[in-house]
């Protein structure tokens, strides 16, 4: 897998993202309205070079520093400026000269678009395998973000844990990338057409899980999945037998998480505070949570509320005194339930 490549198509070979072959790497969710507001504050020539395949936009963000990995021609970057506002910041970085400098183009545009006394985005050139290289402070970062760029990159591990140290503690990796259903054969990795279309380099998710872990971010959670379509029939026909899907993922820097989902009888009550989430906060797609409401928690998710910039807007019941096993529906069992019902059924020897 070559970067030249990837400087190569998006810089060179596609000219707007209507060049595209397959919807890899486009965004099909609509966005909330606070985010199409902010859309339409972008300059069109940035929003025609876009390629992503999620939105990276998460929650609480006002006055966060912000790193854009694989930030393009800076639609995310310039979104997430108006939403963190002059006492935030967003950096990006970029390995395609072309994209950089229609993001940098604009920058004075936006400033005045937003009417901000001065511009809270920056782009710096260089490449996210190797971010210790460039003169970024470790753990500076509240938030990380990246569309559709960490499948673009050979050694996705060390993007992983260079994530992870420049993070602040309790700070997340909050992406949208391609994943496959299976190891992509690796006689497609140099096919330039199916890399630049961000599916050769799609992690098999059983690996992503795995790099995760390692880097130190010990409980992926899922966001959002959709399935993606591949409308070129020579692509098709090469990949057959694959399933690729777009999704997004946050992946938190916290000391203590655990393996699984432990239960500690804890529980949460949201206060409707957090700005477009007003009625239901979403932590992942599997922890929609009401405002007012009781809302039972295992260990890691009250962790990911208590010890982040969450906190302000949950009410916190219970500790870690005392433990009660694995948290209910969060698909591990007991190995033994099977042999204890059937002893008690056929009696011990």
């Amino acid at each position: 897998m070559n970067i030249e490549n990837s400087r190569d198509y998006y810089g060179k070979v596609l000219e707007g993202s209507q060049d595209l072959k397959t919807d890899a790497c486009c965004t099909a969710e609509a966005p909330p309205p606070a985010i199409m507001a902010a859309m339409r504050n972008v300059h069109e020539e940035v929003r025609a070079r876009y390629y992503g395949c999620g939105l990276v936009s998460p929650q609480a963000i006002a006055g966060a520093h912000i790193l854009d990995l694989g930030s393009g021609s800076g639609q995310d970057a310039y979104i997430l400026a108006q939403l963190v506002g002059e006492n935030g910041s967003v950096t990006g970085v970029d390995t395609t000269p072309e994209q950089l400098a229609v993001a940098n183009r604009h920058i004075e545009w936006h400033r005045e678009k937003f009417e901000f006394a001065r511009s809270n985005v920056a782009f710096m050139e260089g490449d996210i395998e190797r971010l210790d290289e460039l003169d970024l402070p470790q753990g500076h970062f509240d938030v990380i973000v990246s569309n559709c760029v960490i499948n673009l990159v050979a050694d996705k591990a060390a993007v992983f844990a260079a994530a992870h140290r420049l993070l602040k503690q309790g700070g997340e990796l909050y992406f949208s990338d391609v994943y496959a259903d299976r190891r992509v054969p690796a006689e497609l990795l140099d096919d330039p057409v199916l890399h630049g279309e961000c599916l050769s380099g799609a992690l098999y998710w059983g690996d992503f899980v795995k790099l995760a872990k390692e880097a130190g971010f010990a409980d992926p959670r899922l966001v959002t999945s959709r399935p993606l379509g591949i409308g070129d029939q020579k692509i098709a026909e090469k990949l057959d037998g694959i399933a690729f899907h777009s999704a997004t993922y946050r992946l938190f820097k916290l000391d203590g998480l655990e393996p699984e989902c432990e239960d500690y009888g804890q529980a949460v009550r949201y206060k409707g505070t957090v700005t477009g989430e007003e009625r239901v906060f979403e932590l992942d797609g599997h922890h929609l949570i009401e405002a007012g409401r009781i809302f039972p928690i295992c260990g890691n998710s009250w962790k990911m509320l208590a010890e982040t910039r969450f906190a302000q807007h949950f009410e916190f019941f219970g500790d870690f005194s005392k433990h009660y096993g694995v948290f209910p529906g969060c698909g591990t069992d007991s190995p033994f339930s099977a042999s204890v019902e059937s002893n008690e059924a056929a009696g011990c020897c």
